[in-house]
């Protein structure tokens, strides 16, 4: 059994997107990239931004043939046909963890995070050099807890590093809605990517919408 995550979410992809199924995956796509930020068949964040999409659709969303996310759904169906060793595999993926982090350390094989919001410090297992990520930084993503420690997922939202104290900031406000802010801050990510003559500072000045 593999001791990543990655092999299990792409067989889950491929189970939960049947043709049979194919205009619930268009209606959940459709609304998904409205709350998220349209992208464009030149955005260099489109592949990430389709992963992250297809995950939200298997990890987060309640299906309506199904009456639960399709991680879950697969997860019970695994309880009756699998061995316990596959049933766990698939289980992990029904107790993801996605949001927005700081980046608190990077000291190979671990990146630690810390959640905007939770406050709390993760430690996710990575071996890989991720180039342009620092300290201080703010990402989103989705972690899974997979043969005894988190992991990363192939979706990532970067923030530049100019807006990162500026989301730290306004992650701050009470009652702030972690829902939309993600969302929000996803867009503003696209923003920053398509408009580079606009100071990032000036993309992510949030002072001009509540939530």
């Amino acid at each position: 059994m593999s001791s990543a995550p990655h092999p299990w979410l792409e067989q889950l992809i491929a189970w939960a997107t049947p043709e049979a199924t194919k205009d619930d995956l268009l209606a959940a796509r459709k609304a998904w990239f409205e709350k998220m930020g349209e992208v464009f068949d030149d955005d260099r964040q489109l592949e990430m931004r389709m992963s992250a999409f297809l995950e939200h659709y298997v990890c987060d969303r309640v299906a309506p043939h199904l009456g639960a996310t399709p991680a879950r759904a697969r997860y019970l169906e695994s309880l009756a046909q699998e061995t316990p060793e596959r049933a766990a595999a698939w289980r992990a993926l029904t107790e993801t963890i996605h949001g927005l982090f700081e980046v608190r350390r990077i000291k190979s094989p671990e990146v630690r995070l810390r959640g905007l919001f939770s406050g709390i410090d993760f430690p996710v297992t990575e071996r890989r050099q991720l180039i342009g990520l620092e300290v201080g930084d703010v990402l989103e993503c989705r972690l899974v807890p997979f043969g005894g420690s988190l992991h990363f997922t192939a979706a990532w939202c970067f923030h530049p590093h100019e807006a990162s104290k500026l989301i730290r900031v306004q992650a701050r406000t009470p009652g702030l809605d972690e829902a939309a802010f993600t969302a929000d801050c996803a867009q503003r990510a696209l923003k920053a990517e398509r408009y580079r003559q606009i100071a990032v500072e000036k993309i992510y000045d949030f002072s001009a919408r509540r939530f």
